[in-house]
């Protein structure tokens, strides 16, 4: 009798749990009650006044809201709190406001926050969590991490405590604590989607991704882990709504500090710089290499006067790996080298000629303008060769507008033969290299391309409008 009765509270059990799973998983679920409520006084909201806005908030591809559909909630929402164009319209008066997030770092009254927020800002209003408001100084900017570190004169100010994102994980939970669209101090939850996420406009930038609901306000808030640790500053969205689509990027908070420190003490932020123009390693181009596996930075230019030429780094050599750490895409370089200490050295591991080998790199300091001015321009024509290429020489003028800084390469007039255009070789191409052969003119690229070995993936360098680039050309067979 008695196993009876065990066998029937058993059973009893795994029923209730059938019947009943959703309550069961939600007593797994994090609880963020206490973590927002002991957070939340250090978390600040910001407004700015500011005669024009220039590039504020445009960091989350707001729409133009004639775009949204009519009568679109999110368009009334986005009209009543941001204006026409997806900014922050006052009552009154001719001055247009900003709203934004931060949180503070020190006890003396400095705060964080993106620089997006603060930018071009003739006033900046910061607002407490118990309503005390403060006018805050910028202490300093930087554009290319988008941090902002700024100051209120007070005192003994509640502070966040500072985690580390490199201990995150894939999956793991995050809180955010914002001000979107103005509502102060809201709570959003979410979990960690993927780490040292770059953008196509943040060369520098390791993003931490989450799915955690952000939106305009939502910049420079902080991001928590299940520790009430700050690990990230909420800084951009993905979105084609101009509200939340589930993909938000977060400036992970030990690239912040740095930033801060260096702001604080020195007024501006320095940066490690190789001085190479690089891109992703394709499974063509790997075939090309002789490499199993595409991975690694491919050099396409090295930039005269530059660390890199000085090292005797060459194009077409592939960065395998930095002091140490292995590179398995082009976008993790940047960010390795750029929080690099400047005139120090650093080895760079290459794969050259099917042979990889170390070499010593000494630093340099990442200049302010490195844009190139780069222009196309043409050339008498000559005849074609077996890839349907019509080339000719490179004129000085145009030598002179790109930079090059030899007087090697041929300018391509015409692109006809299959395998040229499934390569994507343009009309007004610059090729400076085929097959790891430098062209010296004409006469020496149509020999060299007599010379290619038939139906082989052979590794091509052009420069173009938008830089230097490899492309994998397929050579047909004969």
């Amino acid at each position: 009798m008695r196993a009876n009765k065990i066998l029937v509270h058993f059973l009893s059990l795994v029923m209730l749990g059938l019947l009943f799973p959703a309550s069961i998983q939600a007593r797994d679920l994090p609880n963020f009650a206490d973590l927002a409520e002991e957070n939340a006084p250090s978390v600040v909201n910001i407004s700015t006044k500011q005669k024009s806005l220039g590039r504020n908030l445009q960091r989350f591809n707001i729409p133009e809201l004639e775009d949204l559909p009519e009568g679109s909630p999110l368009g009334e929402l986005m009209k009543k709190f941001f204006g026409n164009h997806g900014f922050p319209m006052p009552d009154e008066g001719p001055e247009k406001r900003s709203l934004g997030s931060g949180f503070i770092i020190s006890e003396d009254g400095y705060i964080l926050t993106n620089n997006h927020v603060v930018d071009e800002a003739d006033q900046i209003l910061v607002r407490m969590n118990d309503r005390r408001e403060f006018v805050a100084e910028v202490v300093g900017k930087d554009e290319r991490s988008d941090i902002a570190l700024i100051k209120i004169d007070a005192e003994d100010l509640p502070v966040v405590e500072i985690g580390n994102s490199k201990q995150l994980r894939v999956g793991e939970w995050v809180l955010a604590i914002g001000s979107p669209f103005g509502f102060d101090h809201s709570v959003t939850a979410g979990i960690v989607s993927a780490k040292g996420r770059n953008l196509p406009s943040e060369n520098y930038v390791p993003f931490i991704q989450t799915d955690v609901a952000i939106n305009p306000g939502n910049s420079g808030g902080p991001l928590f882990n299940l520790d009430g640790k700050v690990v990230g500053i909420n800084s951009q969205i993905y979105s084609r709504s101009g509200g939340f689509m589930g993909l938000s990027f977060a400036i992970p908070i030990e690239m912040a500090i740095d930033v801060a420190e260096q702001l604080k003490t020195r007024g501006r932020v320095t940066r490690g710089w190789l001085g190479v123009l690089i891109q992703d390693v394709t499974n063509d181009l790997a075939d090309s290499f002789g490499m199993r596996h595409p991975r690694g930075a491919l050099i396409a230019r090295v930039l005269p006067d530059s660390p890199s030429e000085a090292a005797g780094l060459q194009v077409g050599d592939v960065i395998l790996e930095f002091n140490g750490t292995r590179i398995a895409t082009s976008s993790e370089l940047p960010p390795l080298v750029g929080s690099s200490n400047v005139d120090k050295p650093a080895t760079v591991k290459i794969l050259r000629n099917g042979k990889t080998k170390e070499i010593e790199v000494n630093i340099g300091e990442l200049p302010a303008d490195e844009e190139l001015e780069l222009a196309s321009n043409q050339a008498p024509k000559v005849s074609e060769n077996r890839l349907g290429l019509m080339v000719s020489k490179v004129s000085p003028q145009l030598r002179k507008q790109l930079r090059l800084s030899s007087q090697r390469g041929v300018v391509v007039d015409s692109a006809t033969g299959q395998a040229a255009r499934e390569a994507g070789i343009q009309q007004g191409d610059i090729i400076v290299m085929i097959n790891q052969q430098e062209v010296e003119g004409v006469e020496h690229f149509n020999q060299l391309v007599k010379e290619l070995p038939a139906d082989k993936t052979v590794p091509l360098l052009v420069h173009r409008n938008t830089g230097p680039i490899f492309l994998a050309l397929r050579v047909p067979e004969e």
